[in-house]
């Protein structure tokens, strides 16, 4: 009997309870080399094994026989029994082999890409997400491969799903950034430019010693995308932001600076002029689908300033005021703010005249009540983890040893006495 016949031998007879898994993980750690050895010839072998029962092993053989190239004839292939596993295995066995297990997830989402098929990994993705946390809480090393199959598939909704899990625990910093950049194109996708905005935030403002590409890209549409929802934007992070997005950030994103500079201004002839002179940079950043909807934005934030100043406004008045070409055009755009709640009004056809009303929401609703009261339940639950985090990290050694570095640099009597009573 040969390495690789034994091997199965002994995945199929050590698969039924948790002291036989774990002694068959110490034998295929150290039967691991051999097989990558035999590469060429474990695929057959799979065949011999039911994922859902034999999950580890299986996780094994198929990380060694997929190790080397993979032409796009065998990713055809390979994808299929990729899926199949990532959907059928068994979590409590495939985190014994995490590393590998991302791996062979990674060697998955490459595959489908070669294959011009990102649809075709969404959903064996999201499992495998769900599989490799420990809890919702958890950001896994597979949530950004996951968003990026999302994107690329414009599979919108279903990236979402992992979007509304408050996030406390993360493996890795990279991950958090792609999560939360991925994150908020995807919510840029669906016009949810609030929590768009959310995400793009904790990039910019993530703890980083050094600039990266990840963040200077969110900065640029959190720009935008400010305008967007917003209608403004200000330059100054908050200093919980580190030095280096504080010094560097600004530097490399000068034009989206300008952009919001000249839409500050309120005059569109003017923005059109600097969207057209610096169209060839959003471009190339990708961008440009953003930068025309920060264009249109204008229009609806210069009406909304009318609301702020007049009762009734004819529709000739608003095209000529927030140059628009004619009634009609303004008619629609006040229309389809109605329709999205940016504005409270109604237009008389017959004479043309818009009259601008308050906000009809009285907060007493047993929809708005209900609403309230999650609101504050979710932020009671959040403090409370906040408060369980905060206890963790003053007891953790790592924490204790760089804050007691931090304090020498201080004098004694910048910290408070100790109390009399207490001294011992």
């Amino acid at each position: 009997m040969n390495i690789v016949e034994s091997v199965v031998t002994q995945i199929q007879g050590l698969s039924s309870s948790a002291t036989d898994i774990a002694a068959l993980h110490t034998y295929l750690k150290q039967a691991d080399e051999s097989l990558h050895t035999e590469s060429a010839r474990l695929l057959p072998f799979l065949d011999h094994l039911d994922p859902s029962i034999h999950s580890l092993g299986y996780l094994y053989i198929l990380d060694a026989c997929t190790s080397g190239p993979i032409s796009e004839e065998q990713a055809k292939t390979l994808v299929l029994i990729f899926a199949r596993f990532i959907t059928s295995c068994v979590a409590e066995q495939i985190r014994l082999a995490s590393d590998k297990f991302v791996s062979v997830c990674k060697r998955f989402k490459d595959q489908v890409m070669l294959l011009k098929a990102p649809m075709q990994g969404v959903a064996a993705m999201l499992s495998a997400v769900r599989k490799l946390q420990s809890s919702s809480a958890h950001l896994t090393t597979l949530h950004p491969e996951f968003l990026q199959l999302c994107l690329l598939s414009k599979s919108y909704k279903t990236g979402l799903s992992v979007l509304e899990d408050d996030i406390f625990e993360v493996d890795q910093p990279r991950d958090l950034f792609l999560y939360c950049y991925y994150g908020g194109m995807m919510c840029i996708g669906q016009k949810r430019f609030q929590k768009a905005l959310e995400l793009l935030h904790n990039v910019v403002t993530a703890p980083m010693s050094s600039i990266n590409a990840i963040a200077v890209e969110a900065y640029k549409k959190y720009i935008l995308v400010s305008l967007i929802h917003q209608g403004q934007f200000s330059t100054s992070l908050p200093k919980y932001a580190s030095s280096a997005a504080q010094r560097n950030l600004k530097n490399f994103c000068q034009p989206y600076i300008e952009l919001a500079n000249s839409y500050s201004t309120g005059k569109i002839a003017e923005l059109e002029t600097y969207v057209q002179t610096s169209r060839e940079k959003f471009e190339s950043d990708n961008n440009l689908g953003l930068v025309k909807q920060v264009l249109s934005s204008m229009y609806k934030r210069n009406i909304q300033r009318l609301t702020q100043t007049y009762l009734t406004l004819s529709l000739q008045d608003i095209a000529n005021t927030v140059q628009l070409n004619s009634p009609k055009e303004a008619e629609m755009h006040v229309l389809q703010m109605i329709q999205d709640g940016e504005i409270y009004a109604t237009i008389n056809q017959k004479d043309g005249m818009v009259r601008f009303l308050e906000d009809p929401e009285q907060y007493k609703t047993c929809e708005m009540i209900k609403h309230i009261d999650s609101s504050i339940q979710r932020m009671m639950e959040l403090s409370k983890k906040l408060t369980t985090m905060d206890e963790l990290m003053s007891c953790d050694p790592l924490y204790l040893a760089k804050a007691g570095r931090e304090r020498q640099r201080f004098d004694f009597d910048d910290f408070d006495t100790v109390p009399q009573k207490f001294n011992i």
